[in-house]
């Protein structure tokens, strides 16, 4: 069995953005490249993950490129000190969880789905409220479109690297 996820990277110039943070502040860092998460890690064998290989490609072929709006850096405080870009949740991207979600059928989601870019993670509660309030003052307003969506992995090392990239063809 492997770990999986579905996620969007944004172009290199937001990475690079998130990437000024997350050096500092994001324990996996070096782990996996910024990006959203559209389905949380599950765990597959071979055989099932060319099948849902497939009906990733076919709900690609649905979906139009997304249009993304990085608005602001908010926090999942008091549930963990992470911090992040708040993306703004649209119905695109609602709707491409949801297909992701109902059509895979790879385990109910663990959280609700809140579109966002990790800058921190792992942090005490005091590194929390120092580098939330330098972050908020710094924000964020960063709009690009998404044209494809990928299949991550998770190696041994703990890092992840991606295993297809699907083209988000579709007319909406």
């Amino acid at each position: 069995m492997m770990k999986y996820g579905i996620v969007a990277f944004p172009s290199k110039r937001l990475q690079d953005l998130a990437n000024t943070y997350r050096k500092r502040y994001d324990s996996h860092y070096s782990k996996i490249t910024p990006h959203i998460t559209l389905k949380e890690a599950f765990e597959a064998d071979e055989n099932e993950i060319s099948n849902i290989s497939q009906s990733i490609a076919s709900i690609a072929a649905n979906h139009a490129p997304l249009n993304i709006h990085a608005s602001k850096i908010s926090s999942f405080f008091p549930t963990t000190n992470v911090i992040y870009f708040k993306v703004e949740p649209t119905d695109q991207l609602q709707k491409i969880h949801q297909d992701l979600q109902q059509q895979l059928n790879i385990g109910k989601p663990k959280h609700v789905f809140i579109p966002h870019i990790t800058i921190a993670q792992d942090l005490t509660a005091t590194e929390h409220d120092d580098i939330y309030g330098q972050l908020r003052m710094i924000g964020v307003n960063e709009q690009e479109v998404i044209d494809r969506i990928h299949l991550v992995y998770q190696l041994e090392d703990g890092s992840w690297t991606t295993y297809e990239t699907y083209r988000l063809t579709g007319a909406e």
